[in-house]
């Protein structure tokens, strides 16, 4: 059922899904006629807040492609490239190769989601390589799925914000600690179990041997070598740019930094994608050893982040649209207005899920839901964190449907977005299971 199940999807999407280029303008479009519709802001002042947005994603923006650079950059070195290479023979056959890169994803993207979305891809394409007559559309959708449990982990930016100061809920209800999100029973009940049956899940959405798409071998190449051995013609400049020891004053410099916010901060607020990059581009360069060596597999891994610098200015401009208008805050009222201490949660959830479309960040599902959620869990008596973590679940939850978060992985893949969603709507119906039992039970 579940095979027939994601080879329908996959068909529909094949026909209907454009580019996520086109899906990220026509989600521009629908959301400035659904603010102009249900919020009194004129078309003028919707225009001006699309392109005042259009720019404000730059620093995530720029984040999120040091993300997939460096990440790209790190697991090209031949000593991850030897690991990945041990852990992909644990898979003989194409069903334990989609269940080895779904679990490993998943776990990754636990420990820190963008991690996770790299590593997920890189070891993806690795067990395409060892097992034949893999499914690759398959095995890459297995990488984003993995990405399904990542806002009930160390790296959750909902619940993390939540419990620093100064987040933008701070004044209405106080912190709210980890100990009511992250680290309670449902948290884990959701996140193990996500990490544990998604494997399941996606191995019965192997395609039938007929309808497994050949692999082009060109998306499976092996990244060139980076090193470049001196002769001893070589010069005083190419010996400094070959140097190990240039290397290892930034790794030393990098390492002392984060030793010394580890210390400052406690490990769970250390982990954030700046400190994530920092740390990836000091193993890249010490498993790379030298600084041009790194610089060059940067440089080979920079063209998957066109799709990045491309799209975000779009979803930073629905962004701003949902947030000024108030469209945001309308939606999520419109659906706890008609909630109980009971059904408060799911209608977070479905509301969440919904603002995802034009909101497709955790920061962001918290600066536009929180100022209604939080004031309305109150009034009606509710848990503040299970009201928290709904909001996160939702947003994690919805990511099935929407590229944006796909774009890092497909670039590494060499795939498009209709190669793999027809597998993530199947993911994103049968997980819905799991997240409304963890908000329902505990």
């Amino acid at each position: 059922m579940i095979a027939s199940l994601s080879r329908f999807f996959t068909q529909v999407v094949h026909r209907f899904l454009p580019d996520p280029l086109i899906f990220a303008i026509l989600l521009s479009l629908v959301v400035f006629l659904a603010a102009l519709g249900l919020t009194p802001t004129t078309p003028a002042a919707l225009l001006v807040m699309w392109g005042d947005g259009f720019w404000e994603l730059l620093k995530f923006s720029m984040q999120m492609a040091l993300v997939l650079v460096t990440g790209h950059a790190l697991a090209s070195s031949a000593a991850i490239r030897a690991g990945m290479r041990r852990l992909a023979v644990l898979a003989k056959t194409p069903a334990q190769g989609v269940m080895l890169v779904t679990f490993v994803a998943a776990v990754a993207s636990v420990l820190n989601w963008g991690f996770g979305l790299v590593l997920g891809a890189m070891f993806a394409r690795e067990v395409a390589r060892r097992v034949p007559k893999s499914d690759y559309s398959l095995l890459i959708a297995c990488a984003y799925i993995g990405f399904l449990p990542w806002h009930g982990g160390l790296s959750g930016s909902i619940p993390l914000m939540a419990s620093s100061p100064n987040n933008p809920m701070e004044k209405v209800c106080g912190l709210i600690p980890m100990s009511q999100t992250l680290l309670t029973g449902y948290n884990l009940f959701i996140t193990l179990s996500l990490i544990l049956t998604l494997p399941f899940l996606t191995r019965m959405m192997l395609p039938r041997p007929e309808d497994v798409k050949e692999i082009d071998p060109a998306l499976l190449q092996e990244e060139p070598t980076t090193e470049r051995p001196l002769g001893p013609e070589a010069t005083p400049a190419q010996r400094l740019e070959e140097s190990r020891l240039m290397a290892w004053v930034v790794v030393l410099a990098i390492a002392l930094f984060l030793g010394t916010r580890l210390q400052e901060r406690g490990l769970v607020k250390c982990i954030d994608v700046n400190n994530v990059n920092m740390l990836f581009i000091a193993l890249g360069l010490l498993l790379h050893g030298t600084p041009m060596a790194y610089a060059r597999a940067i440089s080979s891994s920079a063209k998957g982040a066109a799709s990045i610098m491309l799209q975000y200015p779009f979803y930073a401009g629905i962004q701003m649209m949902m947030d000024k208008s108030g469209l945001g805050g309308v939606i999520t009222h419109g659906f706890i207005q008609v909630a109980t201490v009971q059904t408060f949660p799911f209608l977070v959830f479905l509301s969440s899920a919904l603002v995802n479309f034009a909101i497709p960040s955790g920061g962001g599902h918290w600066v536009v839901q929180g100022p209604f959620v939080i004031p309305a869990a109150q009034a009606l008596g509710a848990d503040l964190g299970r009201a928290t973590m709904a909001i996160a679940y939702g947003e994690a939850w919805m990511n099935m449907a929407q590229p944006f978060w796909a774009l890092p992985a497909l670039a590494i893949a060499g795939l498009g977005v209709r190669d793999i969603m027809g597998y993530c709507v199947t993911a994103l119906l049968f997980s819905a299971v799991i997240f409304l039992l963890g908000l329902a039970l505990f």
